[in-house]
């Protein structure tokens, strides 16, 4: 079996660090690790880390989790400000706590006492996109009012032609050793001008991450609160371990979300990888891609995503 590495497109920053680490005879959780801590550390990518696109408040809250496949151990962080490191800190979190999941003043406790580095995730750049759509938002005025204009921007930004990159956009890692042993992990600075606090998909183990050796991986971007409702990674890895490929589970995953009731609904993207090491990946949008690679390639290569069409109406 050869070193595998099935990322998001956004990935591209950390996933020649990522199989290099494999082909060194590292960890598939370090490899996921260290590729998306590339990634949340790159001002470019405002879905991610440092830079990330704010919530309504104009405040930076990141939301991550990894997860191995052996004894399907998970570690996650919600709601994260003033730490880029939110996979790393996740990863502290499975290793170091009895629990799985951190968030808020919480998280950004854990991470101070894990000796994380503090920093102020808010650029200027990320600040000038977030006050584009802020102009007629007041967050002292009446709640009513304040939650309507909430409601009008996640309605719109979705389809904003101004918007160079999707407002919900993550990055996805899935791992794979020459023994098969299988880590994934998810990152991202969540919907832009969510309401503070919102917890996404990412950061929910069967939701936006899951990771069994024994069947597959698969992880999520997207509308996080679809992927929640309908437990979209975890979906994937049981159909698979009811003995459905990966292309198959994928589609069916995908074409569950047209059950949901949700006036937001918008695209999902998967990836996946089975047992095997066979990567797949899927949309509900069309024209989307991801990045793979695998040891005896030079470079990763690049590869459309399966357009999975689903009525959301």
């Amino acid at each position: 079996m050869k070193n595998k590495v099935v990322a998001s497109s956004n990935g591209s920053v950390g996933i020649a660090a990522a199989h290099e680490i494999l082909h060194s005879g590292g960890t598939s959780l370090d490899a996921v690790v260290t590729a998306l801590s590339l990634v949340e550390a790159n001002p470019d990518d405002h879905s991610v880390g440092y830079s990330g696109l704010p919530n309504m408040l104009g405040e930076v809250e990141l939301d991550a989790s990894v997860m191995v496949g052996i004894g399907l151990r998970a570690g996650s962080v919600g709601a994260l400000r003033g730490y880029q490191d939110a996979a790393l800190l996740s990863k502290h979190v499975m290793d170091s706590l009895p629990h799985v999941l951190i968030v808020g003043e919480g998280a950004s406790r854990f991470a101070s006492e894990c000796g994380l580095d503090f920093c102020d995730l808010l650029t200027e750049e990320a600040r000038t996109v977030w006050q584009s759509k802020m102009s007629s938002a007041d967050p002292d005025r009446e709640l009513d009012g304040f939650l309507e204009r909430m409601r009008e921007i996640v309605a719109s930004i979705a389809t904003d032609p101004q918007l160079v990159e999707p407002p919900h956009g993550t990055v996805n890692f899935i791992c794979q050793d020459r023994e098969g042993r299988i880590a994934s992990g998810v990152s991202t600075s969540g919907w832009a001008w969510k309401y503070p606090g919102r917890v996404g998909d990412s950061p929910i183990i069967g939701a936006g991450n899951y990771c069994d050796d024994r069947y597959g991986a698969a992880t999520c971007t997207g509308r996080g609160e679809m992927a929640q409702r309908a437990c979209t990674a975890h979906s994937i890895v049981m159909f698979m371990r009811f003995g459905e490929s990966v292309e198959t589970s994928v589609r069916t995953a995908l074409r569950d979300l047209g059950a949901l009731d949700d006036p937001f609904a918008s695209e999902m993207n998967v990836i996946a990888l089975d047992a095997a090491g066979k990567p797949y990946a899927g949309s509900t949008a069309s024209g989307k891609t991801y990045i793979y690679l695998e040891e005896g390639m030079s470079e990763f290569a690049e590869m459309d995503r399966e357009h999975v069409a689903v009525d959301f109406d």
